[in-house]
């Protein structure tokens, strides 16, 4: 792996960036120079080693060439979630002691209303034009030198939880790695694994501010690849691009993978893919028939971990070993899987449990020494709340998070198993599954259905969707009831704020 600066030099011509819907097309050479003056904006801003910056910014170019900056320059920065309100991004900006922030106009509302709230933040700049208050980030690095700075070392991103459950958490993981041109060793391992290599064309249909859109841009643009980077995810614009851009290498949420297999499929096989020779997918646990149809339709290129935005610990499974052990996210790679039960010790082979990852890489929540201890236990392995089991041969299956499970009459029920099911009906576009309260159980099974079309909602469907259940699953786990919404609370991370939904059912809000 070489820096981009690297790849500059001998090939300055060749794509690091394509944005998927406009065509823009930024260069090595752009790349390496305008990831230059932002790192000299940030010195004359007097920002040095170890400061921290927060950004709010769409998919576009300049989120790539202001990482790159921040890589380039010690910056600590934090990515920030474009769906979050402007109280949520204060709570973010003023956890992590941001001196900087960077908008864009496309989200001027939320960045407006942050403005002058918080006193460490000394600078405010925005993308794309500028409002009152903010200078604009593309006319003021302009004006900045193309040439590196005199002290260059590697910066390092901190990324926050989702926040499904509480305050979002800052994660805290230092890079081993402080000179530009040492490879961080994940990012090497990662990069043989998947095969990454300049002759990469990488297709980056999910939001940058997640951690694992931006880690495999990063690690692209590492080894000298092109990026393909979708504005915003569209199921058949993705497989127009694929065929377009002859794109060798993906990476996705199990959503993605539903939407484009409900495609009419006559559609589905107007486009080549190929070209694909890696498919990576993670975030989310993956139903099984959806996966099956995924390497039935692009062939044994489908990859899958089991990782988080802490990195304690990572699993991996390929298709060929995931045909064999189907639902499984492989075994460990890092770190090592032990499964806890409700007494604080390892339960048997098969059992299910909490996950822990013993021996892994150290993390902390920044600034939150009381959660950063209970993601620990006295053995000092951590968790990420997620409850599952190991085979015989060591794979790990994902049940469910364990702030999801529901526990009617005394029996737990795992909500991913069950949405699992009612997403393969064909009249389902989306599903959420949770806990209700119920005066005789405790709670009761609910679901919340994102019909294809909503012209079917009613009784009907209800009543086929509950049929359904009846024929596959326990009597227990059957829901209650069947309620439909036009839009699930779904990101374009793929993640289901199904906390939210779920509260406002208990709240007698829906």
């Amino acid at each position: 792996m070489a820096h981009i600066s690297v790849t500059a030099a001998e090939n300055p011509e060749r794509p690091a960036i394509i944005m998927g819907n406009s065509g823009e097309v930024v260069t090595y050479k752009q790349l390496d120079e305008r990831s230059n003056q932002g790192a000299h904006l940030f010195r004359s801003l007097g920002l040095q080693n170890g400061d921290h910056i927060g950004m709010m910014v769409e998919n576009c170019r300049q989120f790539l060439e202001i990482v790159q900056a921040a890589l380039r320059s010690g910056i600590i920065f934090t990515p920030i979630s474009t769906h979050l309100r402007s109280d949520e991004t204060r709570y973010i900006l003023d956890n992590c002691n941001a001196k900087l922030f960077i908008g864009s106009k496309k989200l001027a509302t939320v960045a407006g209303e942050l403005h002058g709230e918080l006193p460490q933040i000394q600078h405010y700049f925005m993308l794309n034009g500028a409002d009152a208050g903010f200078e604009s980030w593309d006319e003021v690095t302009a004006t900045m030198p193309t040439t590196p700075i005199a002290d260059e070392s590697m910066g390092t991103p901190m990324l926050y939880s989702s926040g499904t459950t509480g305050q979002p958490k800052g994660v805290l993981a230092k890079s081993p790695v402080t000179d530009i041109h040492e490879t961080h060793p994940n990012l090497a391992a990662f990069a043989a694994i998947f095969g990454f290599n300049e002759s990469t064309r990488y297709l980056s249909p999910a939001p940058l501010y997640h951690a694992a859109p931006m880690h495999y841009n990063n690690m692209l643009l590492g080894v000298g690849g092109t990026t393909v980077v979708m504005e915003k995810f569209d199921a058949e614009r993705a497989l127009q691009l694929i065929q377009e851009q002859k794109v060798t290498h993906s990476q996705w949420v199990p959503i993605m993978f539903i939407r484009m297999l409900k495609l009419p499929e006559a559609t589905r096989q107007k486009y080549d893919c190929s070209s694909m020779q890696v498919a990576i997918h993670a975030a989310a646990p993956c139903p099984i028939e959806i996966k099956e149809k995924m390497i039935d339709w692009w062939g044994e290129v489908i990859f899958e971990y089991y990782s988080g935005s802490e990195g304690s610990g990572m699993t991996i499974i390929d298709s060929a070993s995931w045909l064999t052990h189907k639902g499984s996210v492989g075994p460990a790679i890092s770190g090592e899987l032990h499964i806890v039960g409700e007494d604080g010790e390892e339960v048997a082979t098969g059992e299910t449990g909490t996950i822990y990852i013993g021996n892994g890489n150290p993390f902390e929540y920044y600034n939150e020494p009381e959660k950063t201890a209970g993601a620990y236990n006295k053995k000092g392995w951590s968790t990420l709340g997620d409850v599952g089991y190991v085979d015989e041969d060591g794979f790990l299956y994902l049940t469910d998070r364990k702030n999801f499970m529901i526990i009617s009459g005394g029996v737990n029920i795992y909500p991913q198993e069950i949405e699992n099911l009612l997403i393969n009906h064909e009249q389902v576009a989306d599903v959420a599954v949770f806990g209700i309260p119920n005066e005789e159980f405790g709670e009761e099974v609910k679901a919340v259905v994102q019909p294809v079309s909503m012209d079917q909602a009613g009784d009907e469907l209800s009543q086929q969707l509950l049929e359904w259940c009846k024929e596959r699953l326990a009597t227990f786990k059957v829901p209650r009831s069947v309620d439909f919404m036009e839009q699930l609370p779904r990101m374009e991370n793929g993640k289901l704020y199904k906390r939210h939904l779920a509260d406002a059912y208990r709240d007698g809000k829906s």
